[in-house]
């Protein structure tokens, strides 16, 4: 007899699919390349969701004034994180979320320290997929949205969102995970030899892999950088936004230094800014890739974070390491 959170899941993934197909052969799909999408703001109402944090001098220059129509606010109530993993994803991702649900995100993996798994989203502009992402957050709750524009432009307010919601909601965490929903993470690696669970915590920890570079100023690239925003020849050190890793404290941090600094589309250079006026500096670490790389099983046991990985794929290396965890490299 099936249960029902498993007749929950079936009719999720079928209406998914309809979904999917009719918005494929009904609707355009819509662009946010080339523009900034100007998010929904309230401004003449106080909404609980707003979280006031203290020590705040100066008036905010870049107010994240924005609201969670979709929040998991209990989450770390009854467990305090070892590591919180935020993943950037979009509405129709489904079949990436659900694979990194079954693979290396099931916070079940580890017996012995606590893994939390959340979705960041914005705000989609079809009524039809915000439905559908609310359907999955009531079965899955691991999602949380902010009502900003969901777009490629926007993935700065997207993380501001997920330090956000990890300084509000689970301040007590060891260790938080930025990445994004096409990156597979091999979490054995991160966990026991990087993270290294029987040693003290870091704090003002932020690791990655680091970028030393400066704005590109072709307006064809996707990114490009105009000299309006960022007048400057260089970027200050900033971490791969494939995947980057940082000690739970400093999610309040820069979130509370975006409060005071210029808003940036580039969502990795614009943490580099935070981290900067914070006077933390990112730690190189080659373990994380930020490009593809054909699977070895001895050459993915060497690393943190591998990009541009499908679903399908996804499954197949996580099967395939699990299976293997005895062969020698």
């Amino acid at each position: 007899m099936p249960s029902k959170v498993s007749c929950l899941y079936l009719l999720t993934v079928v209406c998914w699919a309809s979904a999917l197909w009719y918005l494929s052969i009904s609707r355009p799909t819509s662009t946010y390349v080339g523009h900034m999408s100007l998010p929904i703001r309230k401004t003449a109402k106080t909404n609980k969701n707003l979280t006031t944090f203290t020590n705040i001098r100066t008036r905010s220059l870049n107010p994240h004034a924005f609201e969670f129509v979709i929040n998991e606010p209990k989450k770390c109530e009854s467990v305090t994180p070892f590591l919180v993993i935020l993943i950037s994803t979009t509405h129709k991702e489904f079949d990436a979320r659900q694979a990194i649900r079954e693979t290396w995100g099931d916070e079940s993996t580890f017996s012995d320290i606590h893994i939390l798994t959340i979705f960041l989203l914005g705000k989609n502009t079809d009524a039809i997929l915000n439905q559908m992402v609310e359907q999955e957050s009531q079965i899955f709750h691991d999602i949380v949205v902010e009502n900003f524009i969901d777009s490629y432009h926007n993935l700065t307010l997207k993380t501001m969102m997920g330090m956000r919601w990890v300084a509000t909601y689970c301040p007590k965490a060891q260790y938080v995970m930025k990445t994004d929903s096409d990156i597979f993470v091999n979490m054995d690696n991160l966990i026991y030899k990087l993270l290294k669970p029987s040693t003290k915590p870091r704090r003002r920890y932020f690791t990655g892999y680091v970028i030393n570079g400066g704005p590109i100023r072709d307006m064809r690239s996707k990114w490009y950088m105009s000299r309006d925003l960022y007048p400057d020849s260089k970027y200050p050190p900033f971490c791969s936004g494939t995947g980057y890793v940082f000690s739970a404290d400093v999610a309040e941090l820069i979130y509370k230094t975006s409060l005071h600094t210029r808003l940036l589309h580039l969502e990795d250079v614009y943490v580099g800014l935070c981290l900067r006026k914070l006077g933390i500096h990112p730690y190189q670490n080659s373990g994380f890739n930020h490009w593809k790389m054909a699977y070895s099983l001895c050459r993915y046991r060497r690393v943190f974070t591998v990009h541009q990985i499908s679903p399908e794929e996804m499954h197949r290396i996580w099967n395939d390491m699990s299976s293997k965890k005895h062969l020698r490299c």
